[in-house]
């Protein structure tokens, strides 16, 4: 019993957290350590940035090559460190102009493309029921008609129409009440996890 009361309590947690949005900038480093870029290929997005960490005793920086963007950084001495944010996607091959043998490359892909919202679903207005038209004779228009053509003999029922009531009943159906299915799941979660409780504590009991 203890196991389902920890499953529930998982199955809560998880239902309360929000959920997760557009990844966030990354971060990545690049150590110039023993005369070398590690890593010396790099893979980062638009949006990323990147650190170089110097960790010899001699100078170093980093001066692109060949880039869709050029940069330079100044010379770094051990403990000094550098970041770049990259804005264009392309492969940015670089070097150590102290030390030409220092070569590495960071190769930047596009940006993920984040998915559009989906519109909020649109509930059909309710159709309007029609004005109930007085019963007139042949020919002549409802407007003209005086209320001595009726005759005294006839019910005062029968002058309304009988389709009236039902045309309101339709459009009352046609708008039905909608629920939340996160709502469903949740109450059932909370069910679930209020008898299990209720279960330990009778057995503790």
């Amino acid at each position: 019993m203890r196991r389902v009361a920890l499953v529930v309590a998982g199955l809560l947690l998880f239902l309360n957290l929000p959920f997760a949005g557009p990844a966030a900038a990354a971060t990545q480093q690049v150590m110039m350590q023993n005369y070398a870029f590690s890593p010396a290929s790099l893979t980062v997005r638009v949006g990323d940035t990147v650190t170089w960490m110097q960790h010899d005793e001699a100078p170093h920086d980093v001066v692109t090559t060949s880039a869709p963007v050029a940069f330079r950084s100044p010379r770094l001495s051990a403990g000094q460190s550098w970041s770049y944010t990259f804005q264009q996607p392309g492969t940015y091959a670089y070097y150590c102009s102290v030390h030409p043998d220092m070569r590495a490359s960071v190769t930047v892909l596009p940006a993920p493309a984040t998915a559009a919202p989906k519109p909020a679903p649109t509930t059909p207005a309710a159709a309007k029921p029609a004005p109930a038209r007085t019963p007139t004779s042949a020919g002549a228009p409802a407007a003209a008609a005086p209320a001595t053509t009726t005759p005294a003999t006839t019910p005062p029922a029968s002058a309304a129409p009988a389709s009236t009531p039902p045309v309101v009943q339709q459009a009352v159906a046609a708008t039905p009440p909608t629920l939340d299915p996160m709502l469903l799941v949740a109450g059932l979660v909370t069910g679930i996890a209020v008898l299990c409780l209720l279960l330990l504590g009778s057995r503790r009991a």
